[in-house]
């Protein structure tokens, strides 16, 4: 600081020059903080709608988990009642209500205990047999209960018998969001029930999502006000559609918005510090040009220039301290020099005792030292670093900092406490890799941990070995003592199963009771034989809930790597294939897997490969079989149905190889195959005559079906009213909308359009009146019937009278009697096929039939 001598010495400069040049640089200077401070304002707006960004995307990750967990609940009570052989006998085999309500194995107590107001079993004909409304038994229809149709729900659990795969979906029930889990009832693994070969039935759990319901779940998971989203909210962020497309309503919640309180409690304090500048700036301002004015005054009036330059720093200093953060300086040394008193505030320690101390006794990080990132060269000034601390409490912190270098080598930086942020993130990483209820790891984490293990590339030597164990005996724990007795036994087995492995070692569940064990270092059968022995001897003590023994077993299936897989997801399957073995050998005990096990899955893999083969190879056949007049007996056209000639295996018939090629996409190919190919020998036929051929479901979803048929129809010049495509009600139940169009398509074209399988669909009365057929096709089921049921026989004369009505033709399928001919004649219906009158034929067979004559009598 100049001496007074100088100062009084200096030349006079005139006095508004001085004063302008004061004021000019005062007003750059304002300009400056006022920038500085809108920059802060708008910094804090961004902030608080972040703070709001991430509270509703918290919500709704739990509120999704939420609803993801019921969908487990309901799938897990389901498992129990579907796959239980004496469900399969009481509730398939026969009706049996005294079994299921009376006695309440399946009744009443599923409403006063776990609170399902709907259950019902559809029979193999689609027809509800058994109906439970809150505790009630009933004789509702499950569609007109639902107000739906449920047809590709029943198709999909029926699907899943095989592997007791459960369906679960939202719907709208009459305005009300439902969860609807479906399974096919099976004999599970009890040996002494003998399964059938129809269909099966399906039981069908519907849980509402009432006000009472989503309270709870809004209590469990820590959602404020979880509720059914009402129209005016349909359209707002915080919504969890439910069902595809939101089709079954929405859950909507109050989200909290902590950007408020940041607001209300920021926004003031940053307004003061304005004010505080506003002063400071109008008190230099005075000061400056009272000093202009009196420039050669005595060293009195630079005191006060002094004073006020002291004043103006303490104002700046009160502005730093009601930041947020806190504020450190440090010296060459890496020593503290300056802490400010947030620092006390946020992290509970002294500053006197901190102050002289290096930053590195303070601040840690994970990789490298606070000094060592500080002494990097050339460091961009604006990135920061993540650094842990130990508070008061003793209690880990965590805070990301920021520096800057200072012009005598030092550093000066601000500190930002991240410790909720840091905790909150670490939870949800938590919550996706372990289950919420038993804290074991999840699949995700299961795969994580089989992929890194495999990558180690295991030896028959030292293998790794999985065990998937499955509790025996769970299901009357959860029917006597309820789910919460369940749950104690489910954490109580997951505590067992830890102190059984080693620290290398790893279990998961991985669903309702079913756990997998990933065991190291057992080197032969026989010590794979003791720790299934282990864990069965630990899981078969008894459990304690409420005074109660409960006492529950174990079954195990065993696969190892390499010997057996050295995939994750291979493992996995054989180890569950072993799994179901050990249950089909009578429960508590273990089954190491086995090829043979696997013969089926590969010899299905070879069939794929064959057909692909095949089809690119000219093994298919088409055969024919005529379809009659039954009034006169002259045939009017007959259906193409394909066939495999396999090298090996001989004529494989559709029902082996169609499913295949469904799931494979060799549908189009094949199918591209036969429209050809029967349009190319329909073009021969006489002109009276049309040919029929199948369409596929899958075909209405992709493969541009009406481009293909008119392709077939041109290539051939078969006249387009010539070719019949017969189409099952499946279409219209995946995609009403989308098969509308296509088959207002295929009609522009000119082709016919026939429902095969007609009767056995809960909707084909309203596809009739607003799908474009030109027939129908009895189902051969009625007609098998004719002379045993007369309620059969009462179905076709309606179907007929239907037919005539809606100006469509009727055609009856499996005819095989004469008896079958008379009654149809009895009833009208229009044509008819079956073994009776012409088995399918091959080409060559078919157009000596033509040849010979087209009437019933000569064939």
């Amino acid at each position: 600081m100049p001496k007074p001598e100088a100062i009084i010495a200096t030349p006079a400069v005139p006095l508004n020059s001085n004063v302008a040049l004061a004021k000019a640089s005062l007003f750059k200077f304002a300009g400056l903080l006022g920038i500085v401070f809108i920059l802060a304002t708008g910094l804090l707006f961004f902030v608080a709608k972040n703070l709001d960004s991430n509270e509703e995307s918290e919500n709704a990750f739990y509120a999704q988990k939420a609803v993801e967990s019921l969908e487990k609940n309901l799938r897990s009570t389901i498992k129990d009642y579907a796959f239980w052989g004496d469900g399969y006998l009481h509730l398939h085999k026969t009706v049996d209500t005294d079994w299921a309500f009376t006695r309440q194995n399946l009744g009443p107590t599923l409403y006063s205990d776990f609170g399902l107001p709907g259950l019902f079993v559809v029979n193999a004909a689609d027809r509800t047999v058994y109906s439970v409304l809150r505790g009630e038994l009933n004789t509702v229809d499950a569609a007109n209960w639902l107000g739906q149709p449920i047809g590709a729900l029943l198709a999909q659990a029926r699907q899943g018998a095989e592997n007791e795969a459960v369906v679960t979906t939202f719907l709208n029930v009459h305005g009300m969001p439902a969860l609807i889990a479906a399974a096919a009832l099976t004999p599970g693994a009890d040996p002494t029930v003998q399964p059938d070969n129809g269909p099966s039935s399906v039981l069908l759990f519907v849980e509402m999502l009432d006000s009472a319901k989503l309270e709870a779940m809004g209590k469990d998971y820590g959602i404020k006000g979880l509720h059914i989203a009402t129209p005016d909210e349909i359209h707002k962020s915080s919504i969890l559609p439910l069902g595809e497309g939101g089709s079954a309503g929405g859950l909507h919640w109050e989200a909290a918005t902590p950007s408020t309180r940041l607001l209300g409690l920021m926004l003031p304090l940053i307004a003061i510090a304005a004010l505080l500048v506003v002063f400071m700036i109008w008190a230099i301002i005075r000061r400056t040009t009272a000093a202009a004015r009196a420039l050669d005054c005595s060293y009195e009036s630079l005191q006060l220039s002094q004073l006020a330059l002291a004043q103006s720093e303490a104002r700046f200093r009160d502005v730093a301290e009601a930041s947020s953060d806190w504020i450190w300086e440090i010296d060459q040394q890496w020593r503290f020099t300056y802490l400010s008193e947030r620092f006390e505030s946020v992290t509970g320690l002294s500053r006197d005792l901190w102050i002289g101390a290096n930053i590195d006794d303070l601040l840690r990080m994970e990789l490298g030292t606070v000094s060592q990132w500080l002494s990097i060269p050339k460091r961009r000034q604006s990135i920061s670093v993540q650094c842990s601390y130990v508070d008061l409490k003793r209690s880990a912190r965590f805070t990301r900092i920021s520096a800057r270098g200072l012009v005598n080598q030092g550093f000066r930086g601000t500190a930002t406490d991240i410790t909720d942020e840091v905790e909150a993130r670490r939870r949800i990483e938590f919550l996706s890799q372990h289950d919420a209820l038993t804290g074991l790891p999840n699949r995700t984490r299961l795969q994580e941990f089989l992929d890194g293990k495999l990558k180690a590339a295991p030896t028959p030597e030292h293998p790794l070995v999985m065990l998937i164990l499955d509790l025996d005996r769970f299901k009357p724990v959860n029917d006597l003592l309820g789910h919460a007795a369940g749950d104690e036994v489910l954490n109580e087995v997951s505590r067992r199963l830890g102190e059984c492995v080693r620290s290398g070692d790893l279990v998961a569940r991985i669903g309702g009771d079913e756990f997998v064990l990933i065991l190291n270092d057992l080197g032969s059968v026989e010590q794979v034989e003791i720790a299934c022995r282990r864990l069965i001897d630990s899981i078969e003590k008894p459990v304690k809930v409420e005074d109660q023994e409960v006492f529950v077993s174990a079954s195990i299936g065993i696969a190892m790597a390499p010997n057996d897989a050295t995939q994750a997801a291979e493992l996995l399957r054989y180890a569950d294939i072993a799994l179901y073995e050990a249950k089909a050998g009578g429960r508590k005990t273990w089954r190491f897997y086995a090829n043979e096990m696997n013969t089926k899955i590969i010899e299905r893999r070879q069939l794929e490969n064959d057909l692909r083969y095949g089809i690119a190879h000219g093994e298919l056949r088409l055969h024919f079989q005529p379809r009659f007049r039954i009034a006169d007996g002259q045939m009017v056209g007959a259906e193409a149905l394909v066939r495999w000639q396999h090298p090996r295996r001989g004529l494989i018939p559709p029902d082996t190889f169609i499913p295949i090629a469904e799931e494979t996409g060799l549908i189009l190919a094949l199918s591209n195959w036969v429209l050809t190919t029967a349009c190319e020998r329909a073009a021969r036929w006489p002109t009276n005559l049309f040919v029929s051929v199948n369409l596929s479901p899958t075909e209405f979803q992709r493969g541009n079906l009406v481009e293909r048929i008119g392709v077939a129809i041109t290539t051939t010049g078969l006249q387009a009213q010539r070719l019949e495509l017969e189409v099952t009600e499946s279409v219209m139940l995946e995609d009403a909308l989308g098969a509308l169009e296509v088959m207002r398509a295929l009609k522009r074209i000119g082709v016919r359009l026939s429902m095969d399988d007609f009767g056995t669909g809960y909707s084909s009365l309203s596809y009739l009146r607003s799908f474009p057929f030109d027939g129908l096709k009895i189902d051969r089921s009625f007609v098998s019937r004719l002379g045993e049921s007369e309620e059969d026989r009462s179905i076709i004369k309606a179907i007929v009278g239907l037919g005539r009505a809606l100006s469509l033709s009727v055609t009856a399928e499996g005819i095989e009697t004469v008896q079958h001919m008379d009654l149809l004649k009895e009833v009208c219906c229009e044509e008819g096929q079956g073994y009776f009158l012409s088995r399918p034929l091959n080409n060559d067979d078919f157009e000596s039939l033509l040849m010979a004559g087209q009437e019933l009598g000569k064939t």
